[in-house]
């Protein structure tokens, strides 16, 4: 198993011969560098995959991924990918995703064996949108709400806005978890029953202008980067179906490995500063130990409720 042969990822062999899921797969370049800011290996990013994907997984699951791809870590060139990266092995899952630039096969991030397969081909930053491919694009299944701080406010502010949010949800009949972006913002999504893209946007800007309409000091929902000093944007384009966002627990390809987390709303009420929600995949891995998979909820269809009308 990957994970007995990875548990101990220092001085491992630089390339190892395993099987994940009945899958062969040779991983290679474990001792290589890329987060140079703390020596995080590809190894280490492969162990952390390896124990994550029991949450990972139903959160990208059916869902078409794209990716940032950097082979030689994330002080060498980024790319930025939709396309299956080379070397993909071609029992790895695909659909063809048809869209307004055209018809293009995806990956399917379904089960571990195809993790560790993009892992191993360094595309270690995955992203998802808010529906699958057994729904469609006209019928998404999540609503989110990305919370994005402008010059002069920081997370602080963030979660101050992300209550905000939390409730104006809640009178709608919508419950809804939060993870950090593994950068500086929030990301919150609240299931829904299928509903197209067009009218979840549609209601994710209404209440992005009802926000702004009652916390002008702190809300902007226009997207004008002029507007945003001292501001959080509430994002509600992130609902268009050719937009995805980072995948909770995704590594992120920042300075240092960090992890796009879910966190528990008595954290959001209660953070001061960006460290109190800022988690290595060391941190994050302990946390599922002892609280669980705080999104988990998220995945289960009879959390969904309707889509109330845009107002």
């Amino acid at each position: 198993m990957v994970l007995s042969l990875l548990g101990d990822f220092h001085g491992m062999p630089d390339r190892i011969a395993t099987t994940v899921d009945g899958r062969r797969l040779a991983l290679g370049n474990l001792e290589k560098v890329l987060w140079p800011a703390t020596g995080f290996t590809k190894g280490e990013a492969l162990h952390y995959y390896a124990l994550v994907a029991p949450a990972l997984l139903p959160q990208v699951c059916r869902r078409p991924a794209s990716f940032v791809r950097f082979p030689d870590g994330v002080e060498g060139e980024l790319f930025h990918i939709k396309h299956p990266p080379p070397g993909l092995p071609e029992w790895a899952p695909t659909a063809e995703i048809h869209g307004k630039e055209g018809t293009r096969r995806q990956v399917l991030v379904d089960d571990m064996a195809t993790l560790m397969a993009l892992a191993n081909l360094a595309a270690l930053e995955v992203h998802v949108p808010q529906w699958t491919v057994d729904g469609g694009r006209n019928a998404h299944d999540r609503l989110v709400v990305d919370l994005d701080p402008g010059p002069g406010v920081g997370l602080p502010e963030c979660c101050r806005v992300a209550c905000l949010v939390r409730s104006a949800l809640a009178e709608d009949g919508l419950e809804c978890w939060v993870k950090t972006s593994g950068s500086k913002g929030l990301h919150l999504y609240a299931p829904i029953a299928p509903a197209p893209g067009r009218l979840v946007s549609d209601y994710a800007r209404a209440l992005a202008q009802r926000l702004e309409a009652d916390r002008p000091d702190l809300v902007l929902h226009r997207m004008a980067r002029q507007l945003r000093q001292g501001k959080v944007f509430v994002d509600w384009s992130q609902n268009a179906s050719a937009k995805t966002t980072a995948a909770a627990y995704t590594l992120r390809a920042g300075r240092t490995p960090a992890v796009s987390a879910p966190v528990g709303w008595d954290e959001v009420a209660g953070c001061t500063r960006a460290e109190d929600l800022s988690f290595t995949p060391g941190q994050v891995l302990a946390r599922i130990e002892r609280d669980g998979d705080l999104f988990a909820a998220l995945a289960d269809p009879g959390r969904a409720r309707p889509l109330p009308p845009a107002s």
